[in-house]
């Protein structure tokens, strides 16, 4: 009834499925192997179209320092730290406030507002562009990073309300019983019991956050135009020319650019997949 483990597998079935591995692995790193090397070239070795070969002249270091000194990605590198962290910490604040209210307590309209939560998600973002573009003209924050710091929080805390009230759902009633039989506020039950009980799952949603806000391209393109507010990922695309390209400048900026997301990620390792496994196993 349960799959059983490859390593009980025929030789055939092991042998098959490392080469599938191997293979999948290879078209899945290649891409990246291309953009590290490529931010490895020269000017030179790019012109004379060696694209996908060793590089004949090494300039990492001119590559990198050009990328921080005559391009202005340290201004789209501080946008994105500006827009993301703040949009981080408000969208895991309301969605874990939301998420505790709608998963112990009863009232009317509960299920309501969490199917609405759930239905957000599924709206495509194509629909939102225009609206979402005449609210920011009105509202005054077009083309600055309040206006994107806001409407990341607004679109993002309907998902992290889904994730978290499963979360803190799961958790026994009785704790926050006792603790309001004990004459706990609810706001001290919820910043004394139900945050540190639930900090993997806000971990792993900071991480996942992080990653979404930091790599976002399409509602930087929708909701910024001048250089002010405009975060890294459109940042890149400025690099291109109207006529040519500098792919080696390019490269090394979008290197730079996953930097952030990956230390996230190791930093935060540990609590990120306790908290994706969290409930995966019933006793």
């Amino acid at each position: 009834m349960f799959p059983e483990s490859i390593q009980k597998a025929p030789i055939f079935a092991r042998g098959s499925y490392r080469i599938i591995l191997y293979v999948f692995l290879i078209v899945w790193l290649l891409p990246l192997v291309g953009v590290l090397l490529t931010s490895f070239r020269s000017l030179a070795d790019i012109n004379s179209g060696n694209y996908w070969g060793w590089p004949t002249e090494f300039a990492l270091v001119e590559n990198y320092t050009q990328v921080f000194t005559v391009t202005p990605m340290i201004k789209y590198f501080f946008n994105s730290l500006v827009i993301t962290i703040p949009t981080v910490v408000g969208t895991l604040a309301l969605s874990s406030l939301a998420g505790y209210s709608l998963a112990k307590h009863r009232f009317r309209g509960n299920f309501l507002i969490f199917a609405l939560f759930i239905a957000g998600n599924f709206v495509p973002a194509q629909i939102l562009m225009i609206p979402v573009r005449n609210l920011t003209l009105n509202l005054g924050v077009y083309d600055t990073k309040l206006g994107l710091i806001l409407f990341h929080t607004a679109f993002q805390t309907g998902f992290c309300t889904f994730f978290l009230r499963g979360f803190i759902k799961e958790l026994p009633h009785e704790i926050v019983e006792s603790a309001r039989i004990d004459g706990a506020s609810e706001l001290r039950v919820f910043w004394n019991i139900i945050i540190p009980l639930v900090r993997p799952a806000l971990a792993a949603l900071a991480v996942l956050e992080f990653t979404f806000i930091w790599n976002d391209y399409f509602w930087a393109l929708v909701l910024v135009q001048g250089d002010e507010a405009r975060p890294i990922t459109l940042g890149l695309q400025a690099l291109r020319g109207r006529w040519t390209a500098s792919w080696h400048l390019i490269s090394a900026g979008s290197i730079v650019a996953a930097l952030p997301p990956v230390f996230m990620f190791f930093m935060l390792q540990k609590h990120f997949i306790a908290g994706l496994t969290l409930g995966a196993v019933k006793e």
